[in-house]
């Protein structure tokens, strides 16, 4: 069963975020208004060094008033490579930069309602170049040991889809 999108109208739009309505065609031949927020793609950098740690950002989500351990990430460019989007937002967001950055995983963490789409990029190692550009980001940066990933995840102190995902294919890949 395909639902059909026929069209859509803006009723919001700002650099970051356009949310549209669209009059979707249900299979039965019914129409409904459905809302779609459409946003630009999100590179997401996994740094893992030869300890098996992970380079993890410790932060506070004021929309959903929560803290917990995230990857750094951000929105990628126009015409900008999604690998080298990664790279960028780790150095910016921890001080590290990261060695060859390789595709791990897509993951569409709200597909009903969302183009949200997260192109995770994983590297091993990374050089310290300095302090963080974006220090405000987070309220600390450590690295966080791989083999602690499912007990993170289970107390809910990663919330992020994009982190657990990424997390726990890289704690299967690394540690089996």
């Amino acid at each position: 069963m395909q639902w059909k999108n026929l069209g859509e109208r803006t009723v919001y739009e700002n650099p970051w975020v356009t949310v549209n309505m669209a009059d979707v065609e249900l299979p039965d031949g019914r129409h409904l208004d459905h809302t779609v927020i459409r946003l630009r793609p999100v590179a997401v950098a996994a740094v893992v060094n030869a300890a098996d740690e992970v380079l993890l950002l410790w932060r506070h989500r004021f929309i959903t008033d929560a803290w917990g351990w995230e990857l750094p990430s951000g929105g990628i460019g126009a015409g900008e490579d999604p690998a080298e989007a990664a790279a960028r937002e780790c150095e910016e967001e921890t001080g590290w930069r990261p060695g060859a950055m390789r595709h791990l995983l897509t993951v569409d963490p709200q597909p009903g309602i969302s183009t949200s789409r997260h192109l995770v990029y994983w590297a091993q190692g990374a050089e310290r170049v300095g302090d963080p550009d974006d220090d405000f980001e987070s309220s600390r940066r450590e690295w966080v040991p791989l083999a602690s990933v499912p007990d993170l995840v289970g107390r809910g102190e990663v919330r992020s889809a994009n982190a657990v995902a990424a997390l726990l294919m890289l704690h299967r890949l690394r540690l089996g």
